[in-house]
């Protein structure tokens, strides 16, 4: 008598999982057998970064025509958005390509009434702190020059605002001398989730500085988890964000140069290359004085570093700064970069020193020649 149809069906499954089960064994028994190769990932012959940021460069932009076209429809929303910021909105946009030049274009033609900060949160590393002592030092200015506010009702500032607490420079942005005025600042923050950024830390005060009542921020988000850095409260209390789908499609030429290539050769030749790369972004005074610290250290070896009297001292003979703060703001954007570090002096006096040997050094003053 034959066996039901299903039966058989079922038997044949079996036979079939027990074939997958016994290879499976016999390739695992069989695996000691093989070749294993011995190259290594160290032993990758990696291009130059020089050679490879070049030809990177040299890649046409596809699109160009529709990338423009596409950057000069969203002009429709600026009148919306500059509403949105007045009425105590913050602006975040995302979307496909870099939001760079759709934020400054923004920020030109539109926030000419605001005093504008600009963080470029693709840097490795960000003084914050800097920053919002700079966006103080701004409104006040701003209640300086408006005529519309009575001497006695001016803040009382004791000390300057580089030497204040994060804590007393959130409190004078928060503050209601300016409330009756016009007096506001937009922060523009060039990816918001970047690298230098993205710290809980940063994240917290970046939060706090948006709830100020004389701040308004408009920033852009790139990675698919931005959103993750930040609960509801941030969200909808104190970035009180308005969301804004805007794909660019345009290549990330600006951000990516702060990143380190993985196809590249890596040590010290490529950190005198990565700052060489970097000092051609800077303007001609800021590398200008990063020479001057370049030249000291070469004379000075044995020293810890070059003094910030001498440095400024220097930097004022070559007509290269005119205050303390603008050089302080070139300083800021060095150790921004990485390209200089500080220490303390033994007499207390603190000391700025370049972290690369005497020999990429001389390489450095050649490409800055």
């Amino acid at each position: 008598m034959d066996r039901p149809k299903e039966a058989r069906e079922e038997e044949e499954e079996d036979d079939e999982e027990l074939g997958f089960s016994r290879n499976y064994f016999l390739a695992k028994e069989n695996s000691g057998s093989v070749k294993k190769s011995s190259s290594k990932l160290s032993d990758i012959n990696v291009v130059d970064e020089k050679d490879l940021r070049a030809a990177t460069s040299g890649i046409v932009t596809k699109h160009e025509k529709e990338i423009t076209s596409l950057l000069n429809s969203y002009k429709d929303l600026y009148s919306t958005w500059l509403l949105e910021l007045r009425f105590g909105f913050g602006l975040l946009m995302y979307g496909f390509g870099s939001k760079k030049i759709l934020l400054e274009d923004f920020a030109s033609s539109t926030l000419s009434d605001f005093g504008v900060i600009v963080i470029n949160g693709y840097l490795q590393s960000i003084n914050l702190k800097q920053v919002v002592s700079t966006m103080a030092e701004v409104l006040w200015e701003q209640l300086k020059t408006k005529r519309k506010i009575s001497a006695r009702n001016m803040p009382k500032v004791q000390q300057p605002f580089s030497s204040q607490s994060m804590e007393d420079l959130l409190l004078f942005l928060d503050g209601s001398h300016a409330k009756e005025i016009d007096c506001l600042i937009c922060v523009i923050v060039h990816n918001i989730d970047g690298p230098g950024l993205r710290d809980c830390e940063s994240q917290q005060n970046l939060a706090r500085l948006a709830s100020c009542t004389q701040v308004r921020m408009v920033a852009s988000i790139d990675h698919v988890n931005a959103p993750l850095m930040w609960d509801k409260k941030m969200v909808h209390t104190q970035f009180n964000w308005c969301w804004y789908h805007v794909p660019t499609f345009a290549p990330y030429k600006v951000e990516g140069v702060f990143f380190p290539l993985i196809l590249t050769s890596g040590g010290t030749t490529q950190s005198a290359k990565t700052a060489i790369i970097v000092l051609q972004s800077l303007t001609p005074n800021a590398q200008s004085v990063f020479k001057i610290i370049v030249e000291y250290q070469l004379a000075h070896s044995e020293e810890e570093g070059m003094p910030i009297s001498v440095l400024y001292t220097q930097c004022r003979e070559r007509f290269l700064v005119r205050s303390q703060t603008t050089l302080s703001s070139h300083l800021t954007e060095f150790k921004d970069h990485e390209l200089v570090k500080m220490r303390r002096h033994v007499d207390g006096q603190d000391c700025f020193y370049i972290p690369l040997p005497s020999e990429s050094l001389e390489k450095l003053l050649q490409e800055l020649a």
